[in-house]
């Protein structure tokens, strides 16, 4: 069984009881979202370096910022 062609490479998107998720349509949107804010990083990392930012401190800065996202749905049933 292949990857899908909505399909992250090396990405199975999971469940949170670990069954992967399999319609095409949410893999689709997640993979979306996923280089939109792939791109977005990228672009803003340039901008930081051409700036003068130190390398190392830009990525701690966005792990910060990734390990600040709250979940709104935490304890809700989906």
């Amino acid at each position: 069984m292949g990857k899908s062609k909505n399909q992250e490479p090396g990405i199975t998107w999971r469940q949170p009881d670990g069954r992967p998720v399999s319609c095409e349509e949410k893999l689709a949107m997640l993979n979306e979202n996923l280089d939109e804010i792939r791109e977005y990083c990228q672009e803003a990392f340039e901008d930081a370096l051409l700036m003068g930012c130190d390398e190392s401190q830009v990525r701690e800065v966005f792990e910060s910022i990734v390990k600040a996202i709250r979940n709104p749905y935490a304890g809700k049933k989906n």
